[in-house]
């Protein structure tokens, strides 16, 4: 799948939202962060992709604020080389804007967090068990 090209200004919040308009999370800087200001995961790369704090890939971002993939797709490798866990950010904000209209995905698309709001609370299976 070839993700919009967009920009995202590193020096604002970017507002995450499901196709049904509820505010799942905020990205700032690279870091993603839950409505309660838990770190999640973080963001990386031209095509906005969007990783679990394991490292696993869920999808990427879209201009309207969601996180979309294609329905099937071959899973990539847990990401070795992650960020460490930031601190919580000074400015993080109290509630978010009303989200934009989404527009219409194709059949071979689907919307992370309307398809699996909880990804990012649980732990990958792609994680190593420890001993």
């Amino acid at each position: 799948m070839s993700a919009r090209k967009f920009t995202i200004d590193p020096n604002k919040p970017f507002f995450v939202y499901d196709t049904k308009g509820d505010w799942h999370a905020v990205k700032i800087g690279e870091y993603l962060w839950d409505t309660r200001g838990e770190y999640i995961g973080f963001v990386r790369g031209e095509t906005h992709d969007v990783y679990t704090t394991a490292g696993e890939w869920v999808g990427n971002l879209w201009p309207d604020g969601r996180i979309i993939r294609k329905r099937t797709y071959d899973r990539p490798p847990l990401l070795k080389d992650r960020p460490p866990k930031p601190a919580k950010p000074q400015n993080f904000p109290a509630r978010a804007p009303l989200p934009p209209m989404c527009s219409e995905l194709g059949f071979d698309k689907i919307d992370v967090l309307d398809w699996d709001d909880e990804v990012f609370k649980r732990v990958s299976d792609l994680v190593p068990d420890m001993d």
